[in-house]
């Protein structure tokens, strides 16, 4: 179910925010058909991203991704839409695409708590995004 959700700064609809964010996993699933244990950990680690800044948006660490970080790289940064998804969360490439930096201001709790939602749907639905149609 999609929450209904004031428009942000950018004038884009929070409930196409939500259908993008879960179109981005589906097209990680869709790619990565062969290969399961890496869309899960893909899905598990965006969880664990998603899970700390709704815990403690305050905290900077929290906020901020080294898009260079080896462990960034092979369980997320190596698919497009990872990085979308987390864009779509209210991250922004920044200090010349070294870093994806959540501001403080950005933080919205109800994307936060549907992208959890739908990435909890992506690692326990086994026929998550495998039903909707192919591209």
């Amino acid at each position: 179910m999609l929450l209904p959700v004031m428009s942000n700064e950018t004038g884009a609809n929070s409930t196409t925010k939500i259908d993008l964010m879960r179109e981005c996993l589906r097209l990680i699933k869709r790619k990565n058909k062969d290969d399961g244990i890496k869309v899960k950990r893909a899905f598990e680690t965006l969880l664990i991203y998603v899970r700390n800044v709704a815990r403690d948006p305050d905290e900077d660490k929290f906020r901020k991704i080294r898009l260079r970080n080896p462990a960034f790289k092979e369980r997320v940064g190596r698919f497009e839409q990872g990085v979308k998804f987390l864009e779509l969360c209210g991250f922004e490439r920044v200090e010349g695409d070294k870093y994806l930096y959540l501001p403080r201001e950005r933080f919205d709790m109800t994307v936060f708590k549907s992208a959890g939602n739908i990435l909890q749907s992506a690692i326990t639905n086994p026929y998550f995004g495998l039903l909707s149609p192919e591209e």
